[in-house]
């Protein structure tokens, strides 16, 4: 007969969102012990708040990925129709019509993704890649009068959504919390988030229950371009401008990586916000420690000098807002001595060598 204790034992298997989330526990625990002012309620908002740009398109992630998709292009919508809607604000547009504009702009990216992997049955992956490259090239040519966009001082409004409080809450964790509630309960709590979980786990038994998978699959991408397009926002209020090279760094793939480490399928129909959420605590947790043990990857990028200009992984302010310490305080820039140039200790947004007086050579480039 069997062990009625080793049996409950045996059943209890814990999901990949609860490992991570005591993982992240063990460590915050850890670095409240090991390292001063972790602990403290500034440092846990700065930790925050620097991993809520990152929290929010993972979000927009996760829905594509539960539906059993995949969207390359998220980052290139973000940016894009987040910088367009700084430029219409330059040429004197109202804040609420640039604002419906743009959310239009990235709601129809979406559609198109839908449309191509729905009904022409592109792969996901081809899709959303070359949709990518082409909302960049035609936004630089078209709609762009340049590679960084900028707020206008005028648009406060928009720029509290970034650099605002409440109550001591920074406006971008406060913009996370809402899209996380707003997801959840899409997903959870509505027919059309069942109909989303479905298709991801059976796409051809969710057909043949009468859910009309295409349609579905448009809405899902629809959705995913405009929780990035709340995330662009969030980004260029907290600096103040949107630089559109961003798509060229590795923004993407740290948006999966938090995604799939929380425990979204990449095969679709498993997963929830709580499990993005778990992921990005996790990697903020990590990049907010080492940014107090002032750890950098300097010596990496010493013996390999060609990528002298791309991404730092350096923690402090994952996604968007002024570089912060460990304490909260803007940290200042400080000098590269082997570059010769001013560098700052934010953590994936990429240099552009204009902006530095650099040559492409300098960054293991080639001009024509």
């Amino acid at each position: 007969m069997a062990n009625p204790r080793s049996t409950a034992v045996s059943r209890f298997k814990p999901s990949q969102e609860q490992i991570v989330l005591l993982v992240t526990a063990v460590l915050a625990a850890g670095f409240s012990v090991t390292l001063p002012g972790f602990g403290t309620l500034a440092n846990l908002l700065t930790l925050t708040r620097g991993v809520a740009i990152l929290g929010i398109l993972g979000i927009a992630m996760s829905v594509v990925m539960i539906g059993r998709g995949l969207d390359l292009s998220l980052v290139a919508t973000m940016a894009v129709t987040s910088a367009v809607t700084l430029q219409l604000l330059q040429d004197g547009w109202p804040l609420a019509g640039a604002l419906l504009l743009c959310l239009g702009f990235a709601v129809l990216i979406g559609l198109i993704n839908g449309f191509i992997i729905a009904f022409v049955e592109v792969p996901p992956l081809f899709t959303t890649l070359a949709t990518g490259f082409l909302i960049f090239g035609l936004g630089r040519v078209y709609l762009l009068d340049g590679v960084i966009s900028y707020l206008p001082a005028e648009a406060s409004a928009l720029a509290w959504i970034g650099q605002g409080r409440v109550a001591g809450i920074p406006a971008p964790v406060l913009a996370l919390a809402v899209t996380a509630l707003v997801v959840h309960f899409l997903l959870s709590r509505t027919a059309i988030g069942r109909f989303i979980y479905a298709h991801g786990d059976n796409p051809e038994a969710a057909r043949l229950t009468g859910i009309a998978v295409r349609p579905l699959t448009m809405t899902e991408y629809a959705l995913a371009s405009a929780i990035g397009f709340i995330a662009g926002l969030v980004m260029a209020a907290s600096t103040n401008s949107m630089n559109t090279q961003v798509i060229n760094s590795t923004l993407i793939f740290d948006v999966i990586m938090v995604v799939v480490l929380g425990g979204v399928s990449l095969v679709g129909g498993r997963g929830s916000v709580l499990s993005v959420l778990a992921g990005t605590a996790l990697i903020g947790t990590l990049l907010n420690g080492m940014t107090i043990m002032n750890l950098d990857n300097d010596e990496v990028r010493s013996t390999r000098p060609q990528l002298g200009c791309r991404r730092r992984f350096t923690g402090g302010v994952l996604a968007g807002g002024r570089a912060t310490s460990a304490a909260g305080d803007p940290q200042s820039q400080r000098p590269d001595l082997r570059e010769g140039i001013t560098t700052s200790r934010t953590s994936w947004h990429p240099r552009d060598p204009g902006e530095h007086g650099l040559q492409p050579e300098n960054c293991g480039l080639r001009g024509p």
